[in-house]
């Protein structure tokens, strides 16, 4: 048994810089949330490969009806966009992914791109 030690936290200027991109899905046939992510990171590996995938942080934060927010870092938020144009099909059904924006912070995501209200 040796002396636990607790880790330093990162300093804020050497954190990885992140963004909440919101996105809407639009289809007529139906499709599970697990369905979905599977799908758009899929697509996104295949793109820009498995180290690509791993340097951006791709983060699926929450999903409610049609819309839905992924976090992930200011790097990829290009990548992530471009990514949205190859997805045509979710369990056979066709799909359109759409970016609705992009803000640095949850809340303001939320109150801006899903409820569609200010702050």
């Amino acid at each position: 048994m040796g002396i636990k030690m607790k880790q330093k936290a990162l300093l804020p200027s050497l954190r990885e810089k992140k963004r909440y991109l919101v996105y809407e899905v639009i289809s007529e046939s139906k499709f599970s949330y697990k369905d979905l992510k599977e799908e758009i990171t899929k697509v996104f590996r295949d793109i820009f490969g498995l180290e690509g995938l791993a340097r951006v942080g791709l983060d699926f934060v929450e999903h409610s009806e049609s819309k839905g927010v992924i976090r992930i870092s200011t790097k990829g938020l290009d990548m992530l966009k471009a990514s949205f144009c190859f997805v045509r099909k979710i369990n056979k059904g066709d799909v359109i992914l759409r970016s609705l924006g992009v803000s640095g912070m949850l809340k303001k995501a939320r109150n801006k791109f899903i409820l569609g209200g200010e702050i």
